[in-house]
């Protein structure tokens, strides 16, 4: 799914700061649908992959949904072609029923009987033809079947909503990525199977039919059906089939290149569909400029889903999105909801070329797609919208990512998986974030221009293809990485040889070839990163690489060694150095002594630093007198780099607090949450094991910390987006810990609007923080419930759940996740992160591990083992857990269930998150208590 919708919105640090707180056509010959084994009939094939010597050309697809009976029927026609004799035709299903199936020759219009086995542990269905298919040969398969929409969000799926006056209406969507394609009409249902895809959709006249062309006719069956035709698609794979039946409304602008683009949304909520059109629009022309690849179909229309559970998906052509990703009123809305947008339209329209256009081979390679439209975000909004300032939560990305690739748990960005289940693990952080932040790397050493360029070649080059990752490489690998071209000659061996004479001023130094295979390569076929620890000795500096690995006092793993752009500024001289380090231990020379020494500078790197000796005191000192002097991301990397240092014993924890007194003089968005996820889950981890008295000292320390910024706070919506996000967070924090000041002020508005009995417009920055004090009383959560039902709050939903989650009563709290669970008042979609919010507060996370532990088989239907949403919901509850007694919990649960679900890699990462969390309490706890008893703010 393109955007994944975790429980982070657009950054990982802004949210978990929040919780913190038919009819058939009939082919000529019947099927006898057995399941394997039926018959004594042996399935045909015994591996998860397709066989490669059946390869589809084009899907003729007919498609009825029933929005009554939520049923729907359908035929596939596949043409394909055969590369070896075979009596068999391998293709997914799953949960169809098939009622015909024929195979038709191309030239002589024979048609032959097949039988249909099917083996549902592979989702496979075989049709067995009683003559062989000859090499060299077309035929066309023929396929009717019926199935249930499903319950689920994937697949052909129900979708509901109600609308103003309450009445509950029903409309079916796809989600097919990454292997539900099978779940609507047989298919090939693997990336490197591209075709063309001829649609017709049977609808009520009432209805609107959309998919992923336009629609070229539509044909009246009867008085109370028609069928719309689409035009024939361009070559693509089977997860980026879209079509939806609904009565959606649109809002329509042609861009500067002429394609239509349109929002759809159902009918009352049109009028929240002008940012998205807008955004998108400017988006489009942008990407068809920058990778100078015209956008190759005549529209491209985004829907928002009532009921959606990633945060959208790139359909070609037809873009999908939950309604709080896509819908945004200027009124309502808040600031961090124009810059969530924005960045989800951004990613999946850079989907079109990445992905659609050029689609990595097989699942192993995902970080193809979503690494590139991850970073193309950031590319693309900060040109487009500069005022939204993409740039400042690049880095959250960065860190995200590294939070989970820290752990042994880890994978590789690229990863051989298989099954299903392995395939939607996939889409994570690691996927996402580090793809992304290993892209922003290489663009940083190569130069943004060299670096288009080679994307542009690849684009080019292997426009409707599939690829692997040393395609991006070997694209990457025969373009100079300089902008300086007196220096370097390109060689016949496609590498960039740098002149001998290359001076300390050139873009890189060190290496004289430049092979982004080989460099490239250490970032993606091997997990985690690389801890760089920089010893001074006067104009040396001695620099060492090792594997940082969370949980182990000391990484020492010798296989592992990166080839990592190092780049550096000093006390004397703010000009960026760059030196590329491909041993595991090497020397710098200065050309002077230097009083401090700054490593990874904005952190455009993917690595963390250790200054040995003195270097971190230097560090500390030149934050504490003036911590302008370096970038506001070079502030938030120190401020993460010193903990993560004092993970692996590396440093004290005592220093890292010495390093966060600097922030009573903070203001930028970054250091400031960075210092608050770093210092927030400590606390959380003492009251988790009733330390009651220290917890709330380290809270009145954090308070105090921010205490002048939040101070200076306005309570209304003025500002840039980053400072309204982060008024937004402050006041959030403040009054949930308690701040006087904030309590009282928030109190008073939450009076006012009961009084107003809702109709007063409160300002949307200070929304949640009110409401959270609003929820602490029983009547207050009563009254702020009663106004999440109504149609006039739907845009205040997320807030409202996460205000409703912060109440001390277990009643209520186990109420919202059961509500959740069943779907009707609370949407199932929100159900993983209000499990993540009761999970957080102090009352709840007890029942939150306990409705898991319950509803274990209910949330794996609904979600789907591997999904993004399960792992949140395991990871997120478990997190801040630190005891032995928890941690034995946990793995007897996890060992009671069946094999996939207990060795799924989130479990993996929940486990050793617990083992470190009771290392990093047995080690330090003492040591921040008797800091606290000590400080001086």
């Amino acid at each position: 799914m393109a955007a994944l919708f975790s429980t982070r919105p657009f950054s990982g640090r802004l949210l978990s700061l929040m919780v913190a707180l038919l009819g058939l056509t009939c082919p000529a010959f019947s099927a006898s649908a057995d399941q394997d084994g039926g018959n004594n009939m042996q399935f045909p094939w015994d591996k998860m992959r397709l066989p490669r010597h059946v390869i589809p050309v084009h899907y003729d697809l007919l498609i009825h949904p029933n929005l009554t009976t939520l049923t729907f029927s359908g035929s596939a026609k596949i043409e394909i072609t055969v590369t070896q004799q075979t009596s068999s035709v391998i293709l997914h299903s799953k949960r169809l029923h098939i009622t015909k199936a024929a195979i038709e020759a191309g030239g002589a219009r024979s048609v032959q009987e097949v039988q249909v086995l099917e083996h549902q542990p592979f989702e496979q269905v075989a049709l067995l033809a009683a003559e062989p298919l000859h090499p060299g040969h077309s035929y066309t398969v023929s396929i009717s079947y019926s199935a249930n929409l499903s319950e689920s969000f994937h697949g052909f799926y129900k979708s509901t909503y109600r609308t103003q006056n309450g009445e509950l209406r029903v409309l079916a969507s796809t989600q097919f990525e990454p292997t539900a394609a099978r779940m609507a009409f047989p298919c090939f249902d693997e990336p490197a199977f591209k075709a063309r895809f001829s649609i017709k959709i049977r609808r009520e006249p009432k209805h609107l039919a959309l998919s992923n062309m336009p629609i070229v006719k539509t044909v009246n069956i009867t008085s109370w059906l028609v069928e719309d035709h689409f035009d024939t698609s361009v070559k693509m794979s089977t997860y980026l089939v879209a079509f939806i039946v609904s009565d959606f409304k649109s809002v329509s602008k042609i861009t500067s290149h002429g394609i239509k683009i349109s929002v759809y949304t159902v009918p009352d909520k049109i009028n929240q569909a002008v940012y998205a059109l807008d955004a998108a629009v400017k988006l489009l022309d942008f990407y068809e400029d920058y990778f100078s690849i015209p956008y190759p179909l005549p529209k491209q229309d985004l829907a928002a889903i009532p009921d959606f559970q990633s945060g959208a998906m790139e359909n070609w052509g037809l873009t999908t999105y939950r309604e709080s990703a896509l819908l945004y009123d200027p009124e309502k809305s808040s600031a961090s909801s124009k810059l969530w947008t924005t960045m989800i339209i951004a990613h999946e329209l850079a989907h079109q070329w990445f992905g659609n256009l050029v689609t990595m081979e097989w699942w192993n390679d995902l970080w193809l797609n979503e690494g590139f439209a991850k970073f193309m975000e950031f590319v693309s909004v900060s040109i487009t919208h500069p005022e939204l300032r993409v740039e400042d939560y690049f880095l959250g990305k960065c860190l995200d990512a590294m939070e989970v690739d820290a752990l042994n748990s880890s994978h590789p960005v690229s990863t051989p998986v298989e099954d299903p289940a392995q395939i939607l693990e996939m889409f994570d952080d690691v996927s996402y974030e580090k793809g992304s932040c290993i892209l922003n790397m290489l663009r940083d050493y190569m130069t943004a221009d060299v670096f288009k360029a080679g994307l542009v070649q690849y684009l080019q080059k292997y426009s409707y293809q599939n690829t692997k990752n040393e395609d991006l490489w070997n694209s990457m690998t025969n373009i100079c990485p300089t902008v300086d071209t007196d220096e370097n000659e390109l060689q016949g061996d496609n590498f960039c040889r740098r002149n001998q004479l290359s001076s300390s001023s050139a873009h890189w130094t060190k290496r004289e070839t430049l092979d982004v295979r080989a460099m490239m390569n250490t970032w993606t076929l091997q997990k985690g990163f690389p801890l760089v620890t920089v010893t001074v000795r006067g104009k040396n500096v001695h620099l060492q690489q090792e594997h940082y690995m969370k949980g182990v006092d000391s990484p020492s793993s010798t296989e592992y060694l990166w080839h990592i752009p190092l780049t550096y500024i000093t006390s004397k001289s703010d000009t960026v150095q760059r030196f590329l380090m491909t041993t595991k231990t090497d020397v710098l020379i200065l050309p002077e002594e230097v009083e401090w020494i700054k490593f990874n500078v904005g952190m455009n790197g993917y690595y963390i630093v250790h200054y040995e000796d003195d270097g971190w005191d230097h560090l500390i000192s030149l934050l504490k007198e003036n911590h302008t002097v370096i970038s506001s991301n070079d502030r938030a990397s120190l401020i993460n780099n010193v903990f993560q240092l004092v993970r692996i014993r590396k440093l004290s924890i005592s220093k890292a607090f010495d390093l966060t007194l600097y922030l009573k003089h903070e203001t930028h968005i970054m250091p400031v949450f960075q210092g608050m996820n770093e210092l927030i889950p400590i606390y959380k981890l003492m009251e988790r094991r009733d330390m009651d008295d220290t917890a709330n000292q380290l809270k009145e320390y954090i308070v105090n910390l921010f205490k002048d910024l939040i101070d200076k706070q306005s309570w209304n919506d003025e500002g840039s987006v980053s400072e309204r996000m982060l008024k937004h967070s402050l006041l959030l924090f403040a009054c949930v810990r308690g701040y006087q000041p904030c309590v009282d002020k928030a109190q008073e508005y939450f009076m006012k609007w009961q009084k107003s009995n809702g109709t007063l417009s409160l300002p949307t920055d200070v929304k949640t923080a009110v409401y959270a004090i609003g929820a602490q009383t029983s009547e207050g959560w009563d009254f702020l419930f009663s106004k999440y039902r109504l149609h006039s709050f739907n845009l205040e939903k997320h807030k409202i759940e996460l205000a409703l989650s912060l109440s001390r009563n277990n009643d209520k709290l186990q109420w919202l996740m059961d509500q959740g669970l069943h779907g009707d008042i609370i949407k199932t979609q929100d159900l993983p992160h209000i499990i993540l919010f009761v999970a957080r507060s102090p009352s709840g996370y007890h029942l939150a591990w306990t409705f898991l532990k319950k509803n274990w088989e209910e949330l794996v239907e609904k979600f789907e083992l591997g999904s993004r949403s399960i792992a949140d919901i395991i990871t997120g509850v478990t997190n801040q857990y630190s005891t032995r007694l928890q941690l034995a919990e946990v793995k007897e649960f996890f060992n009671s269930l069946e094999e996939k679900s207990s060795q799924l890699r989130c479990v993996q990462q929940a486990i050793e998150t617990i083992e470190d969390n009771i290392q990093w309490m047995d080690r330090n706890f003492e040591k921040v208590k008797k800091w606290l008893q000590n400080k001086k703010l």
